[in-house]
Protein backbone atom coordinates (compact mmCIF):
# COMPACT_ATOMS: atom_id res chain seq x y z
CA UNK A 1 0.00 0.00 0.00
CA UNK A 2 0.95 3.52 -0.40
CA UNK A 3 0.43 5.87 2.30
CA UNK A 4 0.53 9.57 1.90
CA UNK A 5 1.61 11.53 4.55
CA UNK A 6 0.01 15.33 4.39
CA UNK A 7 0.73 18.33 6.99
CA UNK A 8 -0.91 21.27 6.76
CA UNK A 9 0.78 25.01 8.19
CA UNK A 10 0.47 24.75 12.02
CA UNK A 11 1.48 21.60 12.76
CA UNK A 12 4.45 21.52 10.17
CA UNK A 13 7.06 21.15 13.00
CA UNK A 14 5.86 18.02 13.78
CA UNK A 15 5.63 16.61 10.60
CA UNK A 16 9.31 14.62 11.37
CA UNK A 17 7.88 13.34 14.31
CA UNK A 18 4.27 12.12 12.61
CA UNK A 19 6.71 10.71 9.65
CA UNK A 20 8.78 8.42 12.09
CA UNK A 21 5.89 7.29 13.96
CA UNK A 22 4.06 6.04 10.63
CA UNK A 23 7.42 4.18 9.06
CA UNK A 24 8.21 2.20 12.22
CA UNK A 25 4.68 1.02 12.22
CA UNK A 26 4.16 0.48 8.26
CA UNK A 27 7.43 -0.48 7.00
CA UNK A 28 7.40 -3.95 8.19
CA UNK A 29 4.17 -4.62 7.27
CA UNK A 30 5.59 -3.85 3.28
CA UNK A 31 3.62 -0.34 3.17
CA UNK A 32 5.72 2.70 1.37
CA UNK A 33 4.72 5.68 3.02
CA UNK A 34 5.06 9.43 0.54
CA UNK A 35 5.71 12.85 2.80
CA UNK A 36 4.06 15.15 0.99
CA UNK A 37 4.55 17.66 3.13
CA UNK A 38 4.44 20.14 4.55
CA UNK A 39 7.73 19.49 6.34
CA UNK A 40 9.38 21.17 9.54
CA UNK A 41 12.21 22.64 7.71
CA UNK A 42 11.86 26.61 7.87
CA UNK A 43 10.07 27.85 4.34
CA UNK A 44 8.84 24.32 3.17
CA UNK A 45 5.94 25.47 0.79
CA UNK A 46 2.92 26.29 3.45
CA UNK A 47 -0.34 24.35 2.96
CA UNK A 48 -3.92 25.32 4.39
CA UNK A 49 -6.16 22.50 5.75
CA UNK A 50 -8.21 22.94 2.56
CA UNK A 51 -5.03 22.05 0.17
CA UNK A 52 -4.49 18.96 2.23
CA UNK A 53 -7.93 18.34 1.03
CA UNK A 54 -6.91 19.53 -2.61
CA UNK A 55 -3.85 17.11 -2.55
CA UNK A 56 -5.13 14.29 -0.56
CA UNK A 57 -8.00 14.01 -3.03
CA UNK A 58 -5.51 13.90 -5.80
CA UNK A 59 -3.66 11.65 -4.47
CA UNK A 60 -6.46 9.06 -4.19
CA UNK A 61 -7.95 9.76 -7.23
CA UNK A 62 -5.26 10.12 -9.46
CA UNK A 63 -3.96 6.40 -7.78
CA UNK A 64 -0.75 7.83 -6.14
CA UNK A 65 -1.70 7.05 -3.25
CA UNK A 66 -3.94 4.18 -1.60
CA UNK A 67 -4.74 5.70 1.63
CA UNK A 68 -3.50 9.35 3.17
CA UNK A 69 -2.94 10.51 7.17
CA UNK A 70 -3.12 14.09 7.33
CA UNK A 71 -4.55 16.22 10.22
CA UNK A 72 -4.00 19.32 11.66
CA UNK A 73 -4.49 21.36 14.79
CA UNK A 74 -7.80 19.97 15.31
CA UNK A 75 -8.34 17.04 12.80
CA UNK A 76 -12.00 18.78 11.85
CA UNK A 77 -10.56 20.85 9.29
CA UNK A 78 -8.72 18.80 7.28
CA UNK A 79 -11.22 16.10 7.49
CA UNK A 80 -14.26 18.60 6.00
CA UNK A 81 -11.68 19.45 3.80
CA UNK A 82 -10.66 15.93 2.42
CA UNK A 83 -14.69 15.15 2.62
CA UNK A 84 -15.42 17.73 0.50
CA UNK A 85 -14.07 15.57 -2.85
CA UNK A 86 -15.04 12.63 -4.20
CA UNK A 87 -13.17 9.31 -3.62
CA UNK A 88 -12.30 10.60 -0.55
CA UNK A 89 -13.77 8.99 2.63
CA UNK A 90 -11.80 10.76 6.00
CA UNK A 91 -12.25 10.10 9.48
CA UNK A 92 -11.41 11.77 12.49
CA UNK A 93 -9.34 9.53 14.51
CA UNK A 94 -7.93 10.60 18.00
CA UNK A 95 -6.33 7.14 18.94
CA UNK A 96 -6.19 3.28 18.45
CA UNK A 97 -10.06 3.00 19.45
CA UNK A 98 -10.80 5.48 16.38
CA UNK A 99 -8.38 3.87 14.44
CA UNK A 100 -9.49 0.55 14.68
CA UNK A 101 -13.12 0.78 14.40
CA UNK A 102 -13.17 3.18 11.73
CA UNK A 103 -11.05 0.60 9.24
CA UNK A 104 -13.30 -1.96 10.09
CA UNK A 105 -16.39 -0.26 10.11
CA UNK A 106 -16.39 2.45 8.02
CA UNK A 107 -13.43 1.04 5.77
CA UNK A 108 -12.33 4.33 4.32
CA UNK A 109 -9.17 5.75 2.78
CA UNK A 110 -8.12 8.76 4.72
CA UNK A 111 -7.85 9.74 8.30
CA UNK A 112 -7.13 13.37 9.74
CA UNK A 113 -5.55 13.15 13.19
CA UNK A 114 -5.66 15.85 15.54
CA UNK A 115 -1.92 17.12 15.97
CA UNK A 116 -2.15 19.97 18.63
CA UNK A 117 -4.67 18.57 20.78
CA UNK A 118 -4.13 16.32 23.45
CA UNK A 119 -0.98 15.66 22.10
CA UNK A 120 1.88 16.36 24.25
CA UNK A 121 3.99 13.86 26.19
CA UNK A 122 3.60 10.48 24.75
CA UNK A 123 2.44 11.84 21.28
CA UNK A 124 4.64 9.50 19.43
CA UNK A 125 2.93 6.38 21.79
CA UNK A 126 -0.32 7.34 20.31
CA UNK A 127 0.78 7.92 16.98
CA UNK A 128 2.38 4.80 17.11
CA UNK A 129 -0.46 2.81 18.44
CA UNK A 130 -3.19 4.65 16.26
CA UNK A 131 -1.13 3.41 12.83
CA UNK A 132 -0.62 0.27 14.38
CA UNK A 133 -5.32 -0.42 14.53
CA UNK A 134 -5.38 1.60 11.84
CA UNK A 135 -2.94 -1.10 9.42
CA UNK A 136 -2.49 -3.86 10.99
CA UNK A 137 -5.74 -5.73 10.99
CA UNK A 138 -7.53 -5.00 6.99
CA UNK A 139 -10.29 -2.78 6.97
CA UNK A 140 -13.77 -3.06 6.31
CA UNK A 141 -14.51 -6.41 8.17
CA UNK A 142 -17.08 -4.97 10.61
CA UNK A 143 -17.23 -4.79 14.06
CA UNK A 144 -18.58 -6.45 16.20
CA UNK A 145 -18.40 -9.61 15.09
CA UNK A 146 -22.75 -9.54 15.51
CA UNK A 147 -23.13 -6.08 13.24
CA UNK A 148 -20.39 -7.57 10.33
CA UNK A 149 -23.21 -7.96 8.14
CA UNK A 150 -25.18 -4.90 8.19
CA UNK A 151 -22.26 -2.75 8.83
CA UNK A 152 -20.53 -3.88 5.56
CA UNK A 153 -24.44 -3.34 4.01
CA UNK A 154 -24.10 0.02 5.00
CA UNK A 155 -20.86 0.47 4.06
CA UNK A 156 -21.76 -0.43 0.16
CA UNK A 157 -25.05 1.58 0.60
CA UNK A 158 -22.71 4.89 1.33
CA UNK A 159 -20.57 4.64 -1.16
CA UNK A 160 -23.16 4.75 -3.61
CA UNK A 161 -25.16 7.59 -2.41
CA UNK A 162 -21.45 9.29 -2.05
CA UNK A 163 -21.39 8.42 -6.11
CA UNK A 164 -24.64 9.82 -7.34
CA UNK A 165 -23.62 13.22 -5.07
CA UNK A 166 -20.15 13.93 -6.29
CA UNK A 167 -19.43 15.25 -9.89
CA UNK A 168 -16.18 14.02 -11.23
CA UNK A 169 -12.85 14.60 -9.91
CA UNK A 170 -11.02 16.48 -13.24
CA UNK A 171 -14.15 18.91 -12.95
CA UNK A 172 -14.13 19.56 -9.21
CA UNK A 173 -10.38 20.46 -10.41
CA UNK A 174 -11.17 22.51 -13.11
CA UNK A 175 -13.63 24.39 -11.09
CA UNK A 176 -11.93 25.03 -7.54
CA UNK A 177 -9.89 28.30 -7.91
CA UNK A 178 -6.87 27.93 -10.03
CA UNK A 179 -4.35 29.57 -7.35
CA UNK A 180 -5.72 27.52 -4.44
CA UNK A 181 -4.97 23.98 -6.46
CA UNK A 182 -1.87 24.73 -7.66
CA UNK A 183 -0.77 26.13 -4.00
CA UNK A 184 -1.40 22.26 -3.14
CA UNK A 185 0.32 21.05 -5.85
CA UNK A 186 3.08 22.97 -4.86
CA UNK A 187 4.56 21.37 -2.40
CA UNK A 188 8.25 20.38 -2.68
CA UNK A 189 8.18 16.11 -3.28
CA UNK A 190 4.68 16.70 -4.92
CA UNK A 191 6.01 16.07 -8.68
CA UNK A 192 8.24 13.76 -8.04
CA UNK A 193 6.23 11.54 -6.01
CA UNK A 194 2.82 12.12 -7.80
CA UNK A 195 4.12 11.67 -11.39
CA UNK A 196 6.12 8.33 -10.59
CA UNK A 197 2.89 6.98 -8.77
CA UNK A 198 -0.17 8.06 -10.27
CA UNK A 199 -2.23 5.61 -12.36
CA UNK A 200 -5.65 7.35 -13.58
CA UNK A 201 -4.38 9.20 -16.50
CA UNK A 202 -6.92 11.65 -16.98
CA UNK A 203 -6.28 13.20 -13.30
CA UNK A 204 -2.36 13.53 -14.11
CA UNK A 205 -3.51 15.15 -17.37
CA UNK A 206 -5.56 17.44 -15.75
CA UNK A 207 -2.32 18.06 -13.29
CA UNK A 208 0.06 18.89 -15.84
CA UNK A 209 -2.38 20.85 -17.44
CA UNK A 210 -2.86 22.71 -14.20
CA UNK A 211 0.92 22.89 -13.50
CA UNK A 212 1.76 23.95 -17.21
CA UNK A 213 3.54 21.15 -18.11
Amino acid sequence: MKIALINENSQNSKNGMIEAALKKVVSPMGHQVFNFGMYAAEGSHPLTYVQSGILAATLLNGGAADYVVTGCGTGEGAMLACNSFPGVLCGHVEDALDAFTFAQVNDGNCVAMPFALKQGWGQELNLEYTFEKLFGFGSGNGYPAERVEPEQRNKKILDDVRAAAFKPFTQVLEDVDRNLVKGAFGTERFQEYFFANATNDEVVAKVKEILGL
